[in-house]
C-alpha cells in the first residue's frame, strides 16, 4: 500500500498559514520499495492555523490541490519503480 508523508511545511512568519508542502509517496514489497517527492505550493487559500495542523490534513490538501489523476499518476509510478526493481530491464556488468 502506497504511503503519504508530509517532509516539511513551509509558512508564512507573520500568520503561520503553510504556503507550500514537501511530501514523500512510497511503496516496499519486501526488499524492493519505490518513492517519489515533491512540493506544492498554496495560493493563501488554506487557513487552519500551523499549530491546528495534523499530517492527514496537509495530505487531504496535497491530494486535493493535484487532483486524483496526478495521485494515480504518482502511485502508478512508485508501483512500476517496485516491478522494475523485481525484474530489471537492464542489466549491468561485464563478461569476465
Amino acid at each position: 500500500m502506497t504511503t503519504w508523508k508530509i517532509v516539511s511545511l513551509e509558512r508564512k512568519s507573520a500568520d503561520g498559514f503553510v504556503t507550500t508542502a514537501h511530501w514523500t509517496c512510497s511503496d516496499v514489497d519486501g526488499e524492493f520499495s519505490g518513492s517519489t517527492y515533491g512540493s506544492i505550493g498554496f495560493d493563501g487559500e488554506l487557513v487552519t492555523p500551523y499549530e491546528d495542523l495534523t499530517e492527514e490534513v496537509v495530505i487531504g490538501w496535497v491530494k486535493a490541490a493535484m487532483g486524483e489523476e496526478t495521485v494515480a499518476a504518482h502511485e502508478a509510478a512508485v508501483a512500476a519503480q517496485i516491478a522494475d526493481a523485481k525484474e530489471p530491464k537492464v542489466a549491468v556488468g561485464t563478461p569476465w
